[in-house]
This record gives structure tokens, C-alpha cells and sequence, in this order.
């Protein structure tokens, strides 16, 4: 009985021996990544208390990844993408370490947290399009979205963990031991990759030139108009949605006037909400319908937006956190599976790249949020942030919806089959 029931939901992608061991790398990876991003925010604002700074924070990692990520595709699709990623994994543990090591010596500066930010996302621009275009070669076709909601389940759990140790650990240890930990957790994500097969992670590619693989990728894109809806509403919602991460510190101090117990409590609010629907996902399986999902979880993201930012009581500010937290999942995993779903093998390192527009357009949307939450207030950069968000998830939401339906073509995309009208 009980393999019935597992047959039926994410969980039967567990299986697959590289697929076990490519899922507990990224548990011990994103368990660093969520500390890094947080710890980083977190650092800046003991440093300068500045909410432009914490935007620079932001765009600082995140607009290499803007910038570099297409190339980033085009090598994963003539390189060995294991290799790249166990590259990458090394480098993020080292410039961690390094970051630990300013910390403790006292001598950790702005610049320096903007600098080691630029080279993570630079790191970064190479590493997410190999390890997204990986899921789909370690899992059968019919299993492609049950593994990348399950592999969204190590998000939501490391968004848990985060939070319950962050101040534990601060306050204990400081933020260097925090970032000495991290440095650790991205050195066990690379033993992890070690132990998998680098045979089936390197495609054939049909361009001689890297520049001409990424031209290919343009051309290949132009005419997937299914995939360049997502992309396009990724793109606005990454550009947008970005207030609540990027102004939380501030939340935390000038609404709530706490520390990182407040800051704590609110991250694993969040983390909370993001299992949970994690969890949900999984749950449902082959039944979960990506394309209707994805809109709704962006005029979701909005509206608790623009909830949080007239909020001043922590204990309902947490729930609310919860519920953000719970549609960012929704949106990542329902983006991610609708493009592996549609694009073709030999161009998934680029269109893969491409959809990191998506999260390097935060880049973006971090410095505006930073600007106007210095020019006005937190709570009115979050409103504007998230009305833009509600308003680009009805435009774009409805030609999303036309190409993949309300029905049928939804159900089809979760099993592996292409609708019609994204050829």
C-alpha cells in the first residue's frame, strides 16, 4: 500500500541513486545559500544601516548573475555540467571561508561584503544552468516534475533551518562562525558531487563557437512562445516582487524594532509557509496544474505584499511572512517545471540560463526597492512592489493562460506532455 501511495506522488523520483545523492548536495548547499544571502543583509545593515546599501547587497550578487548567466548555459551545454557545478560549489565555499575570516579579524568592510557578493553571483551565473539542466538527466521524463518540486522541498527546509539557528548561532558565535559554518556546508555539497557519475551531464553541441551556441539559444527561444510567456512574467516578478527579501532588515528594525530575533522569527515565518506548500506540491504529483498554479501564486505573492506593508503587529506580520513565503515557493517550482517540461535537451543549459532573467531581474528590483524605501518608507516601496506585481501577473497571466488552458493542456504539461500551442 504504501508504495502505491508514493507511486503516485514526487516521491517516487527517490529511486534514482544520482538523483538521491544530487538532492542531499542541494541540502547542504542551500542550507549555506539561504545563510548566505540573509547573513550578507544582515552584515550590511551592522555595518552601515543603510537601505540603499542593503539594495547593493542585492544587485551586487545578483546582477552578474543578470549579466553572465546566458553565457553560463552556453557552457552547460558543451562542458559536463557535473564538473561545472562541483567547480562552482568549491569556489562559494572558499570565498565564504574568506568572508568568515574578514569577519573574525575585525577587518570586514561595505565594500568588501559588495565585492565577495559580485563574485558569488558571478559564480552563480555559471552554476544555475548546469544544475537546473541536470534534474532532467538523472530522472525519466514522466518523473521531471515530481523531482523539481521535491527538489524545491530542500528550499523550504533550508528557509526552516535557517531561521532557527540564525540568531542561536549569531549570538553564540558571532557572524563569522556563521559564515565558517556555511563555508562547511558547501565543502559537504561538493564530497556529495563527487560521489555521482559524470557520465550522461554533457550534451552534443551543434555550434562550433560559444558565441554561436548562445544565438541558437536566442533563435531556439524566439519561436517557444509558451516558454518566453513564462520567462517574461518571471522576468516582472522578479523585478518587482523583491521588497519583501531585500527591506526585511529594515521591517525588522524601524516597524518592529527588533534584532535578529525579530529578523529570526520573520525568516522562519516565511520558511514555514514555503514547505508547507512545498509539501502540498509534492503531495499532488502528476495532478498539479503549473501554468494555472504559476498565476495564481503571483497575484497571491502581491496581495500579501501589500498586506505585510500595513502590518505592525509581528505575531499576524509572521503569518503573513508564512504566505509569502509559500507562494515565492510555488512560483519557483511552477516556473522551473513548465520550462524543463517544454524545452528540448540540447538547448536546456541556454533556455535554462535565460530563465535566470527571472531571478538576476531581482538584481534590479532590489536597488529600486532600496531607493524607494530611502526616498519615501519600507512600507511604500513594498506597496508599489507588490501592486506592480499583482498588475504584471493579470497582464501576462492571461496570455500564459491562452497558450497552456485552464484544463486539459495544464494536465498534460505535468506529465510530460507538450501542449499544442507552445510549438
Amino acid at each position: 500500500m504504501r508504495v502505491s501511495i508514493l507511486s503516485g506522488t514526487s516521491y517516487s523520483a527517490f529511486k534514482y541513486r544520482e538523483y538521491r545523492l544530487f538532492w542531499i548536495a542541494a541540502a547542504f548547499s542551500n542550507i549555506g545559500m539561504w545563510s548566505l544571502v540573509y547573513g550578507r543583509l544582515w552584515l550590511m545593515r551592522t555595518l552601515t544601516g543603510s537601505e540603499v546599501m542593503l539594495g547593493l547587497v542585492a544587485t551586487a550578487n545578483l546582477a552578474p548573475v543578470l549579466i553572465f548567466s546566458m553565457w553560463g548555459g552556453v557552457f552547460a551545454d558543451r562542458f559536463n555540467r557535473l564538473k561545472i557545478v562541483r567547480a562552482t560549489r568549491l569556489l562559494f565555499a572558499l570565498t565564504t571561508l574568506g568572508t568568515a575570516v574578514l569577519i573574525h579579524s575585525g577587518n570586514v568592510e561595505p565594500w568588501h561584503v559588495l565585492a565577495i557578493s559580485s563574485v558569488t553571483g558571478t559564480l552563480l551565473a555559471f552554476d544555475i544552468p548546469s544544475r537546473s539542466a541536470m534534474v532532467a538527466t538523472i530522472v525519466p521524463k514522466e518523473h521531471l516534475a515530481g523531482a523539481i518540486a521535491l527538489y524545491s522541498i530542500v528550499f523550504g527546509a533550508a528557509a526552516i533551518v535557517g531561521p532557527m539557528l540564525f540568531d542561536p548561532l549569531v549570538s553564540a558565535w558571532g557572524l563569522h562562525g556563521l559564515f565558517y559554518i556555511i563555508g562547511t556546508s558547501y565543502l559537504l555539497t561538493v564530497l556529495t558531487l563527487l560521489m555521482m557519475r559524470t557520465q550522461g551531464h554533457k550534451v552534443t553541441a551543434t555550434s562550433q563557437t560559444v558565441l554561436g551556441g548562445l544565438l541558437q539559444g536566442f533563435v531556439y527561444l524566439r519561436h517557444q512562445k509558451a516558454i518566453s510567456a513564462v520567462i517574461l512574467l518571471g522576468v516582472m516578478l522578479g523585478m518587482f516582487g523583491t521588497s519583501f527579501d531585500t527591506l526585511l532588515p529594515v521591517f525588522t528594525d524601524e516597524i518592529f524594532t527588533g534584532g535578529t530575533d525579530v529578523f529570526g522569527q520573520l525568516l522562519l515565518g516565511a520558511g514555514i509557509g514555503g514547505l508547507a506548500a512545498t509539501t502540498a506540491i509534492t503531495l499532488i504529483g502528476r495532478r498539479v496544474r503549473p501554468a494555472l498554479y504559476l498565476v495564481i501564486a503571483g497575484v497571491g505573492l502581491g496581495a500579501a505584499q501589500l498586506t505585510f506593508a500595513r502590518i505592525e503587529i509581528l505575531s499576524l506580520a509572521v503569518i503573513v511572512a508564512g504566505i509569502i513565503g509559500g507562494f515565492k515557493v510555488v512560483l519557483g517550482t511552477m516556473n522551473t517545471t513548465v520550462v524543463q517540461t517544454l524545452v528540448d535537451e540540447e538547448f536546456r543549459g541556454r533556455v535554462m540560463s535565460i530563465n535566470q532573467l527571472t531571478w538576476g531581474a531581482s538584481a534590479l528590483g532590489g536597488l529600486l526597492m532600496g531607493y524607494l524605501a530611502q526616498r519615501f518608507d519600507a512600507p511604500t516601496a513594498m506597496i508599489i512592489g507588490g501592486t506592480i506585481v499583482v498588475l504584471a501577473t493579470v497582464l501576462v497571466g492571461q496570455r500564459l493562460l491562452r497558450y497552456f488552458g485552464m484544463g486539459s493542456a495544464s494536465a498534460n504539461l505535468a506529465s510530460g506532455q507538450k501542449p499544442g500551442a507552445a510549438a
